[in-house]
């Protein structure tokens, strides 16, 4: 069990990275979170019976992992991050910005919302985003709609 968990792992760490970054920025948050993830996966792992595909799985553990410590940590804000001033990864050409500017749209959206458009941004499709988030893949075009036009409101602020 322990080496076909590794290897499951091994194939979907990317997935579960991905899934980190989107709910934050600081390495030491994301390790985490990683981290948090994987004790998640295996003690559910015993349990998967294989109704889903094993990346279904992995991102419905992982979004809610992560929704789950955000919830934790909107409770608990009396604590300050430490800051660094440096951004080692700070590039200033016009695509970086776009794409930094979109980061900070969307991380201004709810975590359930959140979780659909980075699934929607992994190009999953609609039936595997409801899913993986537990809605009909028909309520998943709805939200994406009404979360574009979100998104769009906020470029006018």
């Amino acid at each position: 069990m322990e080496n076909e968990f590794a290897q499951t792992v091994r194939e979907h760490k990317g997935t579960i990275y991905t899934i980190c970054y989107m709910f934050s920025k600081n390495p030491e948050e994301v390790a985490d979170l990683f981290q948090e993830i994987l004790i998640n996966l295996w003690n559910g792992f015993p349990k998967f019976r294989g109704d889903s595909n094993v990346r279904t799985w992995i991102y419905r553990v992982s979004l809610n992992t992560c929704i789950s410590s955000e919830r934790k940590k909107s409770r608990n804000r009396d604590t300050l991050p430490l800051k660094m001033d440096i951004n080692l990864f700070n590039d200033l050409d016009e695509d970086t910005k776009q794409v930094q500017m979109l980061r900070n749209r969307i991380n201004k959206l709810g975590p359930f919302n959140r979780a659909i458009v980075l699934l929607w941004l992994e190009n999953l499709s609609y039936d595997e985003i409801g899913a993986i988030v537990g809605i009909s893949a028909k309520n998943v075009s709805v939200r994406l709609v009404r979360i574009k036009e979100q998104l769009k409101k906020m470029s006018n602020e």
